[in-house]
């Protein structure tokens, strides 16, 4: 099974495994180095549109991206060649991590308007509402504060500590890095979807055979209701996924158009 792996296919499992390893062992956080930042945070560096594929937040993260590199890269590296095949894996590696960038951006300042408009007039109605709207999955860890600020209003302690809440979640969204290599591993995924449709898959679950065309309009249905959806406690990069494919499926559509040039 492994003497069937191409060359950058090995190279990329062997770098994001032992990166993975090593951040186990130094006591460097390499996250807060290679995470991809929002733009505007003081750790943001534009170095981190590259580095942050090559970090993981768990096993379980890195062993699904590297298993899907594991299948579907080497074909694609085969048909492409080394070099093409690396080229496209960081152009969509890079541009999921600037779609996610955007969409991040947008997220963010929206968090930080609702913040600043809350410090300057702070009551509990709006506490409750900015709560609800930026911060659901945090709400329950301080119902009580919640009920008690409820029952005194006008109480400047809870006011100020209802502040407190506010900037902290505001900090806790603008901190959060985005790692892991699944912007370029669903490129990877359209690709193959693009280039060899009609190919049967068989699924673990349930156990039958799907076709290439088939999976990868699944999975890009799927990303996009995620990512508008935006469920509580979802700390999944769904618009990195979807800039992956979407970034792929512009450079295939580039590349056929010069296929005398390119193949």
């Amino acid at each position: 099974m492994f003497s069937n792996l191409t060359p950058v296919v090995k190279n990329l499992l062997l770098a994001n495994v032992l990166i993975f390893a090593l951040s186990g062992l130094i006591r460097i956080d390499l996250v807060d180095i290679m995470g991809l930042r929002y733009v505007l945070a003081d750790q943001f560096a534009p170095h981190q549109l590259i580095t942050y594929m090559f970090m993981h937040g768990g096993w379980g993260h890195l062993f699904s991206n590297m298993f899907a590199l594991f299948i579907f890269g080497p074909l694609l590296e085969r048909f492409w060649g080394p070099k093409k095949f690396f080229l496209f894996y960081m152009i969509t590696g890079i541009g999921a991590g600037i779609l996610y960038g955007m969409v991040n951006f947008y997220e963010v300042r929206q968090v930080q308007t609702a913040a600043e408009r809350y410090m300057e007039s702070p009551n509990y109605e709006s506490f409750t509402a900015f709560m609800a709207e930026h911060a659901s999955g945090y709400y329950s860890s301080i119902y009580d504060f919640i009920d008690d600020y409820g029952n005194n209003q006008d109480n400047g302690r809870y006011i100020e500590q209802s502040k407190v809440y506010v900037s902290q979640i505001y900090q806790q969204i603008s901190n959060v890095p985005m790692v892991g290599a699944s912007g370029a591993v669903f490129g990877i995924l359209m690709a193959f979807g693009l280039l060899f449709p009609n190919t049967e898959l068989m699924l673990l679950i349930p156990p039958m055979p799907v076709k290439a065309k088939y999976l990868v309009t699944f999975y890009g249905l799927y990303e996009l209701y995620s990512g508008v959806q935006r469920n509580p406690g979802d700390n999944v990069a769904h618009w990195a996924h979807l800039g992956g494919m979407l970034i792929a499926y512009i450079l295939i559509r580039i590349w056929r158009n010069q296929r005398n040039t390119f193949y």
